[in-house]
């Protein structure tokens, strides 16, 4: 099977579902021990997490991570089909394109003699678990080594910056009346629209950096009310603020507790991640891609607007970038990502190991998930 029809194959399962999740899972399993990979295979918090390695013990220690769970989807969106160049359908662009490949390049690297590689997948990406998630699980059982790719989509570029998560919770408070005088209340739904326009227009999101021209700021929440004929007295907003690398989170979070009737009861962080353009395995994977697919624009200085568990391999010392296929419209109605470039991205993990010098790796701590 090749990286096309693995992805198609992937594409076909829910894993916006538990049991999509599952039965994703268990695919990809029997898909590498099929062909002599051996899988560690794990449940952390209901979630399924895999893990493989190929390679010998010693040398350098490379991770390859994706995830197996997307955003909701139509149900249409889970049968793929083809137009041209493009493979539609929710998670082919983010991240199930990547991880076929990725899953390809692994079966290629078997018999590789001088560089180890861990292969781990997780399916809570893109949850909104405010706790540790199965990447940091990983991380903790000695999934790490000398540098880590997320199969993320990049368009074939290297994301050596990403924007910082700062996900709130925010009750807005106001004052009850009767439906039919709303100027007697002060209704906590207006005025929670007005909180989000004024952190929209703190000074934080007016700055810009080197690679990110200002932070992404989006309401994805919100609810109020609990009576048509009731002047709303509270109201519950889910307010997404990715910020530069940089700034500082717990100045925006007092910024955001300075607003009048508003309270933080709940937050989600996830540091900025920052990787030195000249770190000699972000250098080595610029020139994998080159080898593979002919530059057509600066690979190697990207900003990447969303987070990734990238961050939990930074947190434990460990280099990471992300780096995925060409797409576009992950998490919209057109997903799609790029045939060929499955391929590239597939010849290129491969090209990237074998450009590896064959020394040392770094200790790592010893591998125990259960």
């Amino acid at each position: 099977m090749d990286e096309r029809a693995l992805a198609e194959r992937l594409i076909t399962y829910d894993t916006s579902t538990q049991e999509g999740m599952q039965s994703a899972a268990g695919f990809v399993k029997g898909w590498l021990e099929a062909r002599d990979v051996e899988v560690t295979g794990t449940v952390y918090k209901g979630r399924p997490v895999l893990a493989a390695t190929v390679g010998p013990e010693n040398g350098p220690t490379i991770v390859l991570h994706g995830h197996l769970d997307v955003v909701p989807g139509r149900p249409e969106q889970f049968t793929p089909r083809i137009e041209g160049d493009r493979l539609y359908g929710r998670g082919a662009y983010d991240m199930k394109g990547g991880l076929a490949a990725m899953m390809c390049a692994v079966h290629d690297l078997v018999a590789e003699e001088r560089v180890c590689v861990h292969f781990v997948c997780v399916s809570d990406e893109e949850s909104e678990e405010i706790e540790t998630r199965g990447s940091d699980y990983l991380v903790e059982q000695g999934y790490v080594g000398d540098f880590a790719i997320t199969g993320e989509p990049t368009d074939m570029h290297i994301g050596i910056q990403a924007k910082g998560v700062l996900a709130m919770r925010i009750e807005v408070t106001g004052r009850a009346a009767h439906g039919s005088t709303p100027w007697v209340g002060d209704n906590a739904v207006l005025k929670a629209v007005d909180v989000f326009r004024r952190i929209e227009v703190l000074p934080f999101a007016r700055e810009s950096s080197d690679l990110f021209d200002r932070p992404s700021i989006n309401l994805g929440r919100i609810v109020g009310g609990d009576a048509l004929n009731k002047v709303p007295d509270l109201c519950v907003i889910d307010v997404d603020v990715r910020y530069l690398p940089g700034q500082d989170a717990d100045e925006i979070r007092a910024a955001v507790d300075a607003l009048p009737d508003v309270t933080v009861v709940k937050t989600f962080h996830r540091q900025p991640a920052i990787v030195e353009r000249d770190d000699p395995f972000v250098q080595a994977l610029g020139k994998a891609i080159s080898r593979v697919s002919p530059p057509t624009a600066e690979r190697l200085g990207v900003g990447r607007d969303g987070a990734s568990d990238a961050i939990s391999f930074l947190e434990a010392g460990v280099p990471a970038v992300e780096c995925g296929p060409v797409g576009d419209g992950h998490h919209g109605p057109e997903e799609w990502v790029s045939i060929r470039s499955l391929g590239d991205y597939r010849r290129t993990l491969v090209e990237f190991v074998k450009l590896l010098p064959a020394h040392q790796g770094r200790d790592e701590r010893p591998l125990k998930i259960a």
